[in-house]
């Protein structure tokens, strides 16, 4: 039998959440959010000033070209993790195309080929936002200006380092959008039917 129960979000507390926990241990908890955040988060425009931080006279030493946005947002809001999380999981849900991933270099998809690495393509999607905003925008509307045979995958732990930095604890927190190659069925259409 499946039981509903409705708290407010502002109004449940750790102890109830423990309480939970014991009545029932096996259950799962769903939260459906019919509200927008209240404002104050990380908008679009910080998003792109954090990116713009990425300090590439570091290359080569992934850690030091992430280390000023992972500095920046560890002494941020908690908010503004979480938001940076998610705008990045937008951008790069936005470039998962069968369009994009045919211009990545070599291991570039294709039907025939079986080099296709979908964690490669993640890590090149990452590599089109890391070069930042105008770039990113050019990517997404013309597929071929893809950067070729380059990967960032540092971007994806930018927010794990900051809260870990500023809270001790690790992040677990899953984003609006799913960053994992073939996530947007649009971009994919065909292929996934």
């Amino acid at each position: 039998m499946t039981n509903i129960l409705r708290y407010p979000l502002r109004n449940i507390s750790p102890e109830q959440i423990s309480d939970l926990q014991e009545k029932y241990p096996n259950a799962s908890i769903q939260i459906e959010l019919h509200d927008t955040p209240i404002a104050g988060g990380l908008s679009e425009d910080g998003f792109w000033a954090l990116i713009s931080l990425l300090d590439w006279q570091q290359m080569g030493n992934d850690d030091a070209v992430i280390e000023p946005v992972v500095e920046a947002l560890s002494n941020a809001p908690l908010r503004h993790l979480y938001d940076f999380k998610d705008i990045l999981s937008q951008k790069l849900y936005r470039l998962d195309t069968m369009a994009h991933a045919k211009e990545i270099g070599k291991g570039a998809y294709s039907q025939e080929s079986p080099v296709f690495s979908e964690d490669g393509f993640l890590f090149a999607r990452c590599c089109a936002v890391a070069n930042g905003q105008k770039q990113y925008e050019d990517i997404l509307n013309n597929p071929k200006l893809m950067p070729k045979d380059m990967e960032f995958a540092p971007l994806l732990r930018i927010a794990n380092e900051a809260h870990r930095r500023s809270q001790k604890t690790t992040l677990r927190y899953v984003s609006v959008y799913s960053i994992e190659t073939f996530s947007n069925s649009k971009g994919w259409e065909g292929l996934l039917q």
